[in-house]
């Protein structure tokens, strides 16, 4: 095992040591460490990548669950379309798309280009997510009533965004759980880890159909990142979460800066 493997590996347990600490966003180093680190396919580390999310993100959505701070009808309105469209996305849109896209003058758009760029695009606004600021205010209890054709299209969106990607989509969807389900900030973050949850193991069967999965290597991968949400978790009880997410902002689009001109240059 060369250093690039031991780093790769060692990524894994950052990932989850990330998430347990501010509770999302370590998903988006996954598509770059597989790729980057431990040499693998844009469009296999995207399938991997939904995998390692989706097993990490039932973990805090257990953690969750025990403090009550999941609206189960509000996930299962929003994972619907969600996980319809990532289903779909990874199953047949994203086989579709040819291996080089367009030619201009000695630059070819390849399919594993393509999909970086746009993984560095999502990177960018992530990371304006993090280093923004959000007001937790919590909000009188009131029955929701709820946005139905707004919360459909903005899932299927995500859904759409997740399969192309292979990331949570948490930056798009804690938003749209405030403004469109009226949830308190508290509840729209754990809301959101059971809707990434559910739409990205979906999302990853139907790659299982359309890719040869490495099982042994994807399932090392995922156990050192639930480990690492464990670490994660312990370290919360010492280190402020919020103080490092804004850091860990800064950090996500420094990455994605990085990817695109890797990729384009």
């Amino acid at each position: 095992m060369d250093l690039t493997q031991i780093l790769g590996y060692f990524g894994a347990l950052l990932i989850g040591v990330v998430l347990g600490l501010i509770g999302g966003g370590g998903s988006i180093l996954t598509v770059p460490i597989l790729v980057y680190l431990l040499v693998i396919n844009p469009v296999t580390a995207t399938a991997y990548s939904l995998f390692v999310v989706g097993v990490s993100s039932v973990f805090g959505v257990f953690q969750n669950i025990k403090k009550g701070l999941v609206d189960f009808k509000t996930a299962f309105v929003f994972a619907i379309p969600a996980f319809i469209a990532v289903y779909l996305t990874r199953r047949y849109v994203v086989p579709a798309i040819p291996d080089a896209i367009f030619t201009f003058g000695n630059f070819t758009l390849t399919k594993d280009i393509a999909i970086m760029v746009f993984f560095a695009i999502i990177m960018l606004l992530a990371s304006i997510s993090m280093i923004r600021t959000r007001k937790e205010t919590e909000q009188i209890s009131e029955v929701v009533k709820f946005n139905y054709p707004l919360i459909t299209i903005e899932g299927f969106i995500v859904g759409i965004l997740t399969g192309l990607v292979g990331a949570g989509g948490g930056f798009l969807i804690i938003p749209a759980l405030v403004l469109l389900a009226k949830l308190p900030m508290k509840k729209a973050v754990a809301t959101s880890l059971l809707i990434i949850a559910i739409k990205s193991l979906i999302g990853f069967i139907g790659d299982v159909e359309n890719l040869d999965i490495d099982w042994t290597f994807l399932l090392s991968f995922t156990a050192l990142s639930v480990v690492g949400i464990f670490i994660g978790s312990y370290l919360s009880n010492f280190i402020d979460g919020k103080k490092l997410k804004k850091g860990f902002g800064y950090f996500v689009l420094l990455m994605g800066i990085y990817i695109l001109f890797k990729e384009l240059s």
